[in-house]
């Protein structure tokens, strides 16, 4: 798509389970500065770094993003784009996509085809992504996000559980994929309008979402419409732990030396 729309990137640095996340290095490099190459690197007309940490701001100012200071009330990511949409005045009908600070990994390319399907779809808030869950542990796998959607890609559901739920094979609990049916993993990549993003300043956390910890069932709370595509090529992994941490550096090693 044209660049015509925006990338902010959330980065804090109170992360619960790999604190100091965006500032941790990968191949020498802060990993937020990888997050930024790749917002940089697609059709974004402006990319903009928001935190509420100078350690943070220094550091991205010294690879040369531009920073945008936040509360440190936010609860999440979410929230803390509805500060930036404000402070640098954005009209509401501007497309912004959140990319997330411990996404090192993610294609310029999904960054583009999130917000092409937002400006494809206008009886959507927000677009997203999904790819095919192949792997019974997955669709199993609390940690992994589904998402059902309408014949139009809408989404009808988010969750942690196993859905769509195939009554018949799995009743007596055996652990297979659904038949007739390719059940999605949904990538954590969003495309909002920034008219919504001003209206959920003003949501209040919803049952549904506080139960799943999910903050899109927010948006489906209150009747926002979520668009869903295939997603264009498979993202590489975030990063949440040590582990995750390693797995990323040696996938950077191996694209640097392909």
């Amino acid at each position: 798509m044209a660049n015509d729309y925006k990338v902010v990137i959330p980065a804090r640095y109170a992360s619960t389970r790999l604190p100091g996340k965006p500032l941790r290095e990968l191949l020498g490099k802060p990993m937020l500065e990888y997050v930024f190459a790749s917002g940089c690197a697609s059709g974004a007309e402006h990319v903009v770094v928001a935190t509420d940490d100078t350690r943070i701001e220094q550091a991205a100012l010294g690879f040369g993003a531009q920073v945008c200071m936040t509360s440190p009330e936010h609860a999440s990511g979410t929230d803390r784009l509805a500060e930036v949409v404000d402070r640098l005045d954005w009209p509401d009908e501007a497309i912004v996509v959140n990319l997330q600070g411990d996404e090192p990994l993610m294609p310029p390319a999904l960054i583009d085809q999130v917000a092409g399907d937002l400006a494809a779809h206008e009886a959507a808030a927000l677009a997203t992504i999904a790819t095919p869950l192949v792997a019974a542990g997955e669709f199993f796998d609390p940690n992994v996000v589904k998402v059902v959607t309408d014949r139009d890609g809408f989404a009808l559901y988010f969750s942690r559980a196993s859905i769509p739920w195939d009554r018949d094979l799995l009743h007596e609990g055996i652990k297979a994929l659904p038949v007739g049916v390719v059940p999605l993993r949904h990538i954590g990549i969003y495309a909002y309008r920034v008219a919504y993003l001003r209206r959920y300043a003003q949501m209040r956390p919803c049952p549904l979402e506080q139960a799943e910890q999910l903050e899109q069932l927010r948006a489906l709370w209150y009747g926002e419409r979520i668009h869903v595509a295939q997603a264009c090529q498979r993202p590489g992994p975030g990063v949440d732990t040590e582990d995750d941490l390693h797995i990323a550096e040696q996938l950077l090693k191996a694209r640097a030396n392909a």
